[in-house]
């Protein structure tokens, strides 16, 4: 199976104001929960949570492409799913396809559907 990058906010870059019964560290626990799920069915996927300027971003998503054998990228919903970071989105999806030609993109709805958005472009990953 091709290696996974999964990309997503980092728990402090969010607006916690908005999302009533969610906080860092209850994020940060579904996150680790999801990778620790990727573990347990054995993708090897690395993370890569940025922060909510485009061009830090993009720059951060370059850094971990340069490492090279990634097949599939995963972008987070809470990139997706907010009209406030719809230039986050398109940077991160242009330098994917700019620097990774042929990657495979997906999209959870949060950390514990991550898995599962993996495996529609990666069946074979247990």
């Amino acid at each position: 199976m091709a290696k996974v990058l999964t990309i997503g906010l980092h728990p402090s870059a969010i607006d916690y104001d908005r999302y009533p019964g969610l906080d860092e560290a209850t994020l940060t626990a579904r996150i680790e929960q999801g990778n620790a799920a990727l573990r347990g069915a054995g993708i090897d996927a690395e993370t890569c949570l940025v922060g909510t300027d485009p061009v830090a971003a993009e720059r951060t998503v370059r850094e971990r492409l340069s490492t090279g054998g990634f097949g599939i990228a995963m972008i987070g919903g809470g990139i997706r799913m907010d009209p406030e970071h719809t230039l986050l989105f398109e940077r991160l999806v242009n330098v994917l396809t700019e620097a990774a030609p042929g990657i495979r993109l997906c999209f959870n709805t949060s950390p514990e559907t991550t898995i599962d958005a993996i495996r529609r472009w990666a069946p074979a990953s247990g």
